[in-house]
C-alpha cells in the first residue's frame, strides 16, 4: 500500500484541508496512510501560528492526518524554495512516503512539473541573472524568466500561490532524486489569503479568514470548518489569539540595536548589495515596526522578505546555524495508523526519529543545536500569547496521541 506525504502549515486545520486529504485518499486508496509535515510554531509568513504546533497536530489528526512530522523553523519561516526543500528532504528521509499530495490552483501535476523542468534549465536560470540585475523581486524575477524560457501561459502559473509552491516541490523532489511521486489536488472554494466580504460563504474559506474569525472570537462562525471536535479542541488550547503585535516592542528594540555586520550575519540579508545599511538607518530612525517596514521595503526587497528577514533577527536565527537539510524527524502526533508507521521508520527511515524531547540529548551536534534552537522558538512564540507560559515547554511536551 502506498504511503502519501503532504506538507502543509495548518494554520489552522480546516475542511479544505480535509477535503485534500480525502481526495488524496480517493486516488490512491480509502485505507492510504496520511504523513503531514507540518510547519512548527512559526510559519512561512514570518508570524506566529494561529495556534501552538501540538494543538494543530490534534486538529489535523481529526481531520485525516495519521502521522504529524515537524517542518523546523529554520525552513518553515523561509521562502517557498527553503520551505519545499526542508520538507521533501524530511518526507525523502522518512523511508516511507511515495507519494507526494499538495493542492494547487491549476490541479495539473503535467503543467507544472513542465513549469519546475525549465526554471531548472541553465538557460532559464541565466534569465533569472539577468531579470534580478536589473532589480526585480525574486518572485518577479522568476516569472519572468519563465515566461522567457516556457512561454506566458506557463509563467502564469507561478502567479499563484500554491500553483508555485507545488513546483518547488517537484524541483526539491528533482534535486533529490527522489522515488516519490508527485500528485495535485485542485484547490477548491475561496483563494490562498483571502477574506469573504459577506453574503453566501464559498464551500472552503481559506485559513486567512478562519484566522480572521478566531481573532474575532466568531467561534460559531468558525464551527462549521473546523474538523468534527476542532472547536473543543481550539478551545481547551485558548490562550487568547496569539499576535505579533505583543512583541512590538520587543522587535523594535532588537531592529534598533543591530548594526551592518549583525544584518550580514543572517541569510539572504542582502549583505552583497548594501542592504544591512538600510536597515541600520531604518532601525535608527522608526517608531514602529510598520514604519520600519515602509522605510526599507523596495522593488527588490518586498515586505515579506523583510519580515522574514527580521523575525529571523528576533528569533537569533544566523547563517551558521543552517544545516543544508534537517537532521532529524520530529514526530508532533500520531493515531494507531501512524504508528504502525513509526515502526516501519524506525527500521527504515535516514535519520533519527525523535518522538519524546529527552531523545534530542542523542542526536549528534547539529541535532542537538537546532533542537536547542527550535526550544527557544517556543519560548520566544510563547510571548506571542496572552498569559505566558513557563518557559521551556518543548523540552516537557510530547506528541499527541489519538
Amino acid at each position: 500500500m502506498a504511503v502519501a506525504g503532504i506538507v502543509a502549515e495548518y494554520n489552522p486545520f480546516h475542511t479544505g484541508h480535509a477535503y485534500q486529504i480525502a481526495q488524496t485518499r480517493a486516488e490512491l486508496g480509502e485505507n492510504v496512510p496520511v504523513v503531514a509535515v507540518m510547519s512548527g510554531n512559526w510559519v512561512q509568513q514570518a508570524d506566529c501560528a494561529a495556534a501552538d504546533k501540538w494543538t494543530r497536530a490534534r486538529l489535523a489528526m481529526l481531520g485525516g492526518a495519521d502521522l504529524v512530522l515537524e517542518l523546523p523553523t529554520l525552513w518553515a519561516t523561509a521562502s517557498a524554495e527553503a520551505f519545499a526543500w526542508g520538507a521533501v528532504c524530511l518526507l525523502e528521509a522518512t523511508g516511507v512516503v511515495d507519494v507526494l499530495s499538495f493542492g494547487s490552483e491549476c490541479g495539473r501535476v503535467d503543467q507544472l512539473e513542465r513549469a519546475a523542468f525549465c526554471l531548472d534549465h541553465p538557460s532559464c536560470q541565466a534569465e533569472l541573472r539577468r531579470f534580478l540585475d536589473q532589480g526585480l523581486s525574486f518572485a518577479a524575477a522568476r516569472q519572468a524568466a519563465l515566461g522567457e524560457q516556457g512561454g506566458e501561459e506557463l509563467a502564469a502559473l507561478l502567479a499563484s500561490p500554491n500553483n508555485n509552491l507545488g513546483v518547488e516541490y517537484i524541483r526539491s523532489l528533482h534535486r533529490q532524486n527522489s522515488g516519490i511521486r508527485p500528485v495535485t489536488v485542485r484547490r477548491e472554494g475561496a483563494a490562498h489569503g483571502s477574506l469573504t466580504a459577506g453574503g453566501e460563504k464559498p464551500r472552503f474559506l481559506s485559513a486567512t479568514q478562519i484566522r480572521s474569525y478566531l481573532e474575532r472570537g466568531e467561534w460559531n462562525t468558525v464551527c462549521p470548518y473546523l474538523p468534527d471536535g476542532g472547536l473543543e479542541v481550539l478551545k481547551g488550547a485558548w490562550n487568547g489569539f496569539p499576535s505579533l503585535s505583543r512583541l512590538e516592542r520587543a522587535m523594535l528594540a532588537r531592529v534598533r540595536t543591530m548594526d551592518e555586520a549583525d544584518w550580514a550575519a543572517l541569510t539572504d540579508s542582502g549583505a552583497g548589495e548594501g542592504l544591512p545599511r538600510r536597515l541600520v538607518r531604518a532601525g535608527r530612525s522608526a517608531r514602529s515596526m510598520e514604519e520600519f517596514y515602509t522605510r526599507t521595503k523596495t522593488r527588490r526587497y518586498t515586505h515579506a522578505r523583510l519580515r522574514r528577514l527580521v523575525l529571523r533577527a528576533y528569533l537569533g536565527i544566523r547563517r551558521e546555524m543552517w544545516p543544508d537539510s534537517p537532521p532529524y524527524l520530529r514526530v508532533l502526533g500520531f493515531n494507531e495508523r501512524g504508528q504502525d508507521l513509526l515502526k516501519r521508520m524506525r527500521k527504515e527511515a535516514r535519520l533519527p526519529v525523535v518522538t519524546k524531547p529527552a531523545h534530542a540529548h542523542r542526536l549528534d551536534e547539529t541535532g542537538r543545536r537546532l533542537f536547542e534552537l527550535e526550544a527557544r522558538c517556543t519560548d520566544l512564540y510563547d510571548l506571542c500569547l496572552e498569559n505566558i507560559p513557563v518557559p521551556g515547554r518543548e523540552w516537557t511536551t510530547g506528541p499527541v496521541q489519538l
